[in-house]
């Protein structure tokens, strides 16, 4: 398996072995070159046909956009429904999507999209005949007003304070979406109101992907109609495994003028456990592995030293720098935790390096400073500025016993609640529970629960603690921060409070958060984004464990698939065929000499 890898403590290791891994049988139960299809593709490069089998750890919660809250939906909601924007998956780039181009007032407050004409909802029995008909711009603006109206329950919505007039129509003071406006059937504008720096972003994201109005009537936010490269299918249990289909009457086509998607369909499953996963993949019944068992890193490498020598490859692997933040946070308005010196005490109290090193075998990089993993792509983010906590028993102590529990004496019971999926969070919690206990005399019940289950207890401030993790929605550190923004923080426990469920308040941090959202310079941006940080950490809402480095696994027969710091999957122009010498040695010089436009 060929291997690109930037973190340096495993670099010595890959240098004495080349990068191959695993023998090639099967591509789930046919090998590329039988995985035919009907379609034809002009080139001498893409191929039609074949079945992508990727896995999460647990199942979807929604792909309606309004709902969609956590990364298996997202993954599967990109393939299925697209917006006016999207992300260039190799790079996080805006490129075009449903929109061909757009323009941007002086005063960045004025948005403009010309539409393409060729774009048309899934065929689907809600629509005359079963036919899917065309997007207008009537149906951007019918989609912005239905996730900024009071229909359903969106506890956390990145339009409601970004859009003319979308507080008010929520509240129900105006029939229209103010901010909205319909030029023609091709033509829509956004007006904000006030400039803000993350706007098309959040326009990539698939929250914001079109809605048709007959399919939500219908259907209500259990619609799985969309417009993107793949259709939803019902003949699945969506406990265990979801298929998608291609849609034949997608919109986009690659540089010879081939319509997209390449592959007929991408099979999901939900694996709970990373051993049973690992056992999957080489056996060829997934085309993709996204972390390995720390339990087994060791072994798959050592195990398979024999086959790191060929070229081409037969899978590749990948470690890197990744968007996500895993933590545990604080319900910082109730007792214990409302005590900034408990808060504290806990930060100190955790070995990270030992977690680490011990329990995820090198899959993390120690979280020794904020929310805001380091990564290039914030090279003039000034993290030093930002104190994290270090491990350091005696001020662990110290701050317990200023807090008023002396050696624990006196401390409330308190519960760790987890979601379910996957081992290694469980062994995590396990070691903190014994670090806990060593260090600060207090000891941690932990309760394992659905991951649905999870999001809504934290919601509503059912339990002290919670594990948690964030990837970015987008590349800036404003997605890290914005989860702590104290806008989002309601008075009762009777409502919602999302994505800040710490309850963390804070005017100064605000302030700064706010402010730097509107600023076009970056500098001065990511300099107010790093003293919100510096003050958030300060206060000490959560516990920042790991930045992660999961190492990414996927044969080489996958091609056009471009791993990303924020787990962004468009998997409308891979394809499936075996990789030859020749072409290996391409791919190569790609690397070293990246170009970065788009197939599409």
């Amino acid at each position: 398996m060929y291997i690109k890898i930037l973190n340096n403590h495993l670099l010595a290791f890959f240098l004495i072995i080349s990068i191959v891994f695993f023998g090639c049988q099967q591509q789930g139960s046919e090998t590329a070159e039988t995985n035919k299809s009907t379609r034809t593709a002009i080139g001498d490069n893409a191929v039609y046909g074949g079945v992508l089998c990727v896995s999460d750890e647990e199942s979807f919660r929604s792909i309606f956009p309004g709902k969609i809250e956590d990364a298996t939906s997202a993954k599967i909601a990109g393939q299925i429904h697209d917006g006016l924007v999207a992300f260039n998956p190799k790079d996080l780039t805006i490129v075009p999507c449903i929109a061909k181009d757009w323009s941007v007032s002086e005063d960045q407050t004025n948005y403009t999209f010309e539409l393409r004409s060729n774009v048309f909802f899934h065929d689907d029995e809600c629509f005359e005949n079963g036919k899917g008909r065309k997007v207008t711009a009537q149906d951007f603006k019918y989609s912005f007003e239905l996730l900024c109206s009071n229909k359903f329950e969106v506890s956390y919505n990145m339009f409601i304070d970004k859009i003319a007039g979308a507080k008010e129509f929520k509240a129900g003071e105006t029939e229209s979406l103010v901010g909205i406006s319909v030029v023609n059937d091709s033509t829509i504008t956004i007006k904000l109101k006030e400039p803000h720096t993350s706007f098309i972003y959040n326009l990539a994201m698939p929250n914001s992907s079109v809605i048709a109005k007959e399919a939500y009537e219908k259907y209500g936010t259990s619609l799985t109609i969309g417009t993107g490269p793949f259709k939803f299918t019902e003949s699945q249990d969506e406990l265990t495994d979801l298929y998608l289909v291609y849609n034949e009457n997608y919109y986009m086509t690659d540089s010879y003028g081939n319509q997209l998607p390449y592959l007929d369909s991408i099979h999901f499953q939900f694996i709970p456990s990373k051993v049973a996963e690992l056992e999957l993949f080489k056996a060829k019944d997934l085309s993709i592995i996204y972390g390995l068992p720390p339990t087994k890193i060791a072994e798959v490498f050592s195990e398979n030293t024999a086959n790191f020598t060929n070229r081409p490859p037969k899978t590749y692997v990948n470690q890197e720098h990744e968007l996500v933040t895993q933590y545990y946070e604080f319900n910082a308005s109730k007792p214990p935790f409302d005590d900034v010196n408990v808060r504290k005490a806990f930060n100190y109290a955790i070995n990270k390096k030992k977690i680490i090193e011990s329990t995820l075998n090198g899959q993390g990089a120690i979280g020794d400073q904020g929310i805001t993993p380091k990564v290039m792509l914030f090279k003039k983010y000034d993290y030093s500025r930002i104190n994290g906590y270090q491990f350091d028993p005696l001020k662990a102590r110290k701050l317990l016993a200023d807090a008023g529990y002396p050696n624990g004496e006196g401390f409330p019971p308190v519960t760790l609640e987890l979601n379910l999926g996957g081992n290694t969070h469980l062994m995590v919690a396990q070691e903190i529970q014994h670090q806990l206990k060593s260090v600060l005399n207090i000891w941690i019940e932990f309760e394992q629960v659905s991951f649905t289950d999870k999001i809504e207890h934290s919601k509503y401030g059912k339990s002290e603690m919670f594990r948690s993790a964030w990837v970015a929605d987008y590349p800036s550190p404003e997605s890290f921060l914005s989860i702590f923004h104290g806008l989002n923080v309601p008075d009762s426990f009777d409502e919602p409070s999302y994505p800040n469920t710490t309850r963390y308040v804070n005017s100064r941090f605000d302030s700064l958060f706010v402010a730097a959202t509107k600023m076009e310079e970056e500098s001065s941006r990511f300099e107010n984004f790093a003293e919100a940080e510096r003050i958030l950490m300060e206060d000490a809402p959560i516990i920042v464990l790991w930045y992660q480095e999961n190492y990414t696994l996927y044969h080489s027969e996958i091609r056009n698939f471009h791993y990303n710091a924020i787990d962004y999957f468009d998997f409308s122009d891979v394809y499936i065929k075996t990789l030859t010498a020749e072409e290996f040695e391409k791919i190569e010089a790609e690397w070293a000499n990246p170009d970065n436009s788009r197939v599409k």
